[in-house]
């Protein structure tokens, strides 16, 4: 099982595909609770040039708040984490983690409905980009 997917964006600049997910991510009832650039981050913490690469921590209020009632410590495993990179060949990728895989280990059943719905969004925000 593949724990994320994902979408190559080949008509996009780097700034032009955040600004894309997350407008297709809000359409969704997601909003961008942090925004972490990791190319920016190494530099200052370890002096190393890295692509560019920004990790989105979405969350949809409503999923979170029902996961958050069925297992309290699946705070852990929030936000959903959608990732844009760019590529040497500066073709552009999102990848958005895949919920179902990410909760795979969590024994609690009436996680699975909960799941299901997020991934179902999130597939659906990552199809609608281009």
């Amino acid at each position: 099982m593949s724990y994320y997917f994902n979408k190559v964006l080949k008509t996009k600049n780097f700034d032009e595909a955040i600004d894309q997910i997350t407008v297709e991510l809000k359409k969704e009832g997601f909003g961008i609770l942090n925004q972490i650039d990791i190319k920016a981050t190494l530099k200052k913490k370890i002096d190393v040039d890295f692509k560019k690469y920004v990790i989105l921590g979405a969350c949809n209020p409503h999923y979170a708040y029902k996961a958050l009632q069925q297992e309290d410590k699946i705070g852990v495993f929030l936000p959903c984490n959608v990732i844009v990179e760019e590529h040497d060949n500066g073709d552009i990728e999102v990848s958005a983690v895949d919920p179902i895989a990410s909760m795979a280990k969590v024994e609690n059943d009436s996680l699975g409905e909960i799941s299901i719905e997020i991934q179902k969004k999130l597939k659906l925000v990552i199809s609608n980009l281009n």
